[in-house]
């Protein structure tokens, strides 16, 4: 009985240390209540996760860019913050640092490369953007994501969020765009190719299925790509004339449209066109890696939501009768 108070006794003191140790060292993150004032963080194009987390922990952002680091590499979604100037919070801890880097409302002059934008969309939201320099706008020394390939930039600027600090040159706002390109195309395969396609023709094609389809249907269209050019069939794709004749965004195309004289014009060459029409997204470009499986020849959006495939030339010209008619009734409006 004397040895097991004993035993008791030393397996309290026993817990008693070892609470005391635990408690007594320091954490190394900062308590969710203790956000102080907002501050200016600017994050570099191309700086790595550690140097992030260094200048937050100098700043004052959060306690250790020990942490940060751990959490940066253990959340998919950290390689997503964009370079320039961020507005942040001080003394939060590094879950919350991560995630208000990642909100693009905190982003200073925020510049948006949307899915499917061109080339020249991107170059006027740059010339209006403040922080761009008004001086030096020669962006002739930017090379495309595959410059072996093509001297255009078109297809070549990643959608995403960027932010630059004041007074960048227009040919760094478009670099880093391009680098992003060539960060993302590690990772969604491109760089791989397609089939017997290049890396630059499978993003052309991802080009033109980012304008053609939606996400629900990328991979059909994809395939109703390849199976025109394995077979030598004009692509006839509205979206490359409307591209050369700066006609985009409209529902329906000319019979005079289709007859222009451009290297774009699919109605009258066969084979892809000489560069890209936009600049796709992943879901574009990996449905472009990995078409669906199929015959089809044709597609045509009788209505809104309404993407029909084919193989069969007269159940197309059907359907292509009631989306005249769906358009007359004004169901694209």
């Amino acid at each position: 009985m004397k040895y097991q108070k004993k035993s008791a006794v030393v397996t309290l003191v026993l817990a008693i240390a070892l609470f005391g140790f635990f408690k007594l060292q320091p954490s190394n993150d900062f308590p969710k209540s203790a956000a102080g004032s907002e501050i200016e963080f600017r994050i570099s194009d191309g700086e790595l996760g550690s140097s992030i987390g260094a200048n937050l922990e100098k700043l004052g952002v959060i306690k250790s860019a020990k942490a940060f680091i751990e959490e940066f590499n253990s959340n998919p979604k950290a390689a997503g913050i964009s370079p320039g100037s961020h507005q942040i919070n001080t003394h939060i801890p590094v879950k919350e640092a991560i995630t208000q880097l990642l909100d693009s409302k905190r982003l200073n002059n925020l510049v948006v490369v949307l899915e499917g934008s061109t080339f020249s969309d991107v170059l006027q939201t740059l010339k209006k953007n403040d922080h761009i320099s008004k001086s030096n706008i020669d962006f002739r020394s930017v090379e495309a994501l595959y410059p072996k390939s093509t001297k255009s930039l078109e297809g070549s600027l990643f959608p995403a969020h960027y932010s630059f600090e004041a007074q960048t040159p227009l040919a760094i706002a478009l670099s880093s765009m391009v680098r992003k390109a060539r960060v993302e195309s590690q990772g969604n395969g491109l760089n791989k190719g397609y089939d017997k396609y290049s890396p630059y023709q499978v993003l052309t094609v991802a080009s033109m299925v980012q304008i053609e389809g939606d996400p629900s249907n990328f991979s059909k269209v994809a395939r109703v790509i390849y199976n025109r050019l394995k077979i030598g069939m004009a692509l006839q794709l509205n979206s490359t004339v409307q591209y050369a004749a700066n006609l985009r965004g409209k529902i329906t195309l000319s019979n005079k449209a289709t007859q222009i004289n451009s290297p774009y014009n699919t109605y009258k060459r066969v084979g892809l066109p000489p560069t890209p029409i936009s600049n796709p997204g992943n879901d574009a470009i990996k449905a472009s890696l990995n078409p669906a499986s199929g015959d089809w020849l044709y597609f045509i959006t009788v209505a809104p939501g309404d993407t029909r495939f084919t193989k069969d030339f007269a159940e197309f010209s059907k359907w292509n009768t009631q989306f005249n008619e769906n358009v007359a009734a004004g169901k694209f409006r």
